[in-house]
């Protein structure tokens, strides 16, 4: 019998012990491109015969199992699905939205804080490794967002969940490897949307409240702190929530920093790449040790992995720890700089057209687009 299983549910099964077969569908350039760890490629055109080596295929990956097959989109792999039952195989499911809704399974993770009234929520994009946060106080039962992806329900779910009322939306930057949901999620609110003072040479189109370096937001008695720290691009601001944690955006992440050449291109790099060394060692690292470093993404690969923890996981770390244990972080300039600049991985797919949307110069076309924009891992990690 074939049967529909949701992305959650795969997410769920992956986390687990339960044993299974994971078929992939698609053609090989894009399993390549993007996968699933553990998927087997058995690409399958149902215009085309189902020929004898694709079940040799199966059979040699599975082991008396059941079988879960997605394709890109949930249009091959029902077909592929029927073929298999056909087949004599009894237990196939076929994951509903195929890739394109993998690409939007969501884990909200609390994360540690020291003062009782604070609440910080980590929301995983986990296909894509987007962090992003709800900010809030208890007690004034208010909150912030910062960071969303577009698919804002999850934000607003993750608030309301907590007992928090939204009252505005943040971004610490203009994004390049997602479109970003601050300016929708915002306007669905009706509550104001901020980007850092240096948004304006951007060119960013979309209504938004500046933010200066030092200048503060007051949620009851938690306090949020903007801080200036360009490089990754000129615009971006960290957040320092109430003293203790730190949103990095793509300033300093967990397992490296942010890459500079999107915005400054790869002849110029090299200064953003020395704006990037500044606004770690003079602003960044002269927080206590204490202070938690929340980025604002994790590196995932190829085969749809974490660099580093896990999905579920608060992919959080204390600034003490990352001072000297990233070796990124204990080069002097000259080697730093040198070292973003000639290592530069290969640039996220489709990153000008991103930028342009994130600005509001060029809106998508409609949420398909939108949608074939953003899939993939993101790469914004030097």
């Amino acid at each position: 019998m074939v049967t529909q299983l949701s992305p959650e549910r795969l997410a769920e099964l992956i986390d687990s012990d339960e044993s299974f077969t994971l078929v992939d569908t698609r053609p090989e350039d894009s399993y390549e491109g993007w996968r699933i760890h553990g998927a087997e490629n058995v690409p399958f055109d149902p215009s085309g015969e189902f020929e004898d080596g694709k079940i040799e295929r199966i059979e040699a990956a599975n082991n008396d199992d059941s079988i879960v097959v997605i394709c890109g989109k949930g249009l091959t792999s029902t077909p592929f699905g029927f073929e298999l039952e056909q087949r004599g195989y009894d237990d196939v499911a076929v994951v509903k939205g195929g890739m394109e809704d993998w690409s939007k399974v969501y884990e909200v993770v609390p994360v540690e804080t020291e003062n009782e009234d604070l609440v910080v929520l980590q929301l995983q994009r986990r296909a894509k490794g987007c962090l992003g946060y709800v900010v809030g106080s208890k007690a004034a039962e208010s909150a912030v967002v910062v960071d969303p992806t577009r698919q804002t329900d999850q934000f607003k779910i993750a608030a309301e969940e907590a007992g928090l009322a939204i009252e505005r939306v943040l971004d610490t930057h203009v994004h390049a490897d997602h479109i970003s949901g601050g300016p929708k999620l915002a306007a669905e609110l009706d509550v104001s949307y901020h980007l850092g003072e240096r948004a304006s040479e951007r060119g960013v189109e979309y209504d938004y409240e500046p933010l200066a370096d030092g200048e503060t937001i007051a949620l009851g008695d938690v306090e949020i702190e903007t801080l200036q720290t360009p490089g990754h691009t000129t615009e971006m601001v960290n957040y320092l929530v109430d003293g203790e944690a730190l949103l990095t955006g793509d300033t300093l992440f967990v397992e490296s920093v942010g890459r500079t050449e999107l915005q400054f291109g790869d002849e110029d790099a090299a200064n953003g790449a020395e704006l990037l060394y500044e606004s770690i060692h003079d602003t960044v690292l002269e927080l206590p040790d204490e202070t938690r470093v929340c980025p604002g993404h994790v590196s995932v690969t190829a085969d749809n992995r974490y660099e580093v923890g896990s999905p579920g996981e608060s992919i959080c770390a204390r600034l003490g720890d990352l001072r000297d244990d990233l070796e990124l972080l204990g080069l002097d300039e000259d080697e730093f700089v040198d070292r973003l600049v000639e290592n530069a991985p290969e640039k996220p797919p489709n990153y000008e057209r991103v930028i342009e949307i994130n600005t509001g110069t060029e809106p998508p076309e409609d949420e398909s687009e939108a949608t074939e924009l953003e899939l993939g891992p993101n790469n914004c990690a030097a």
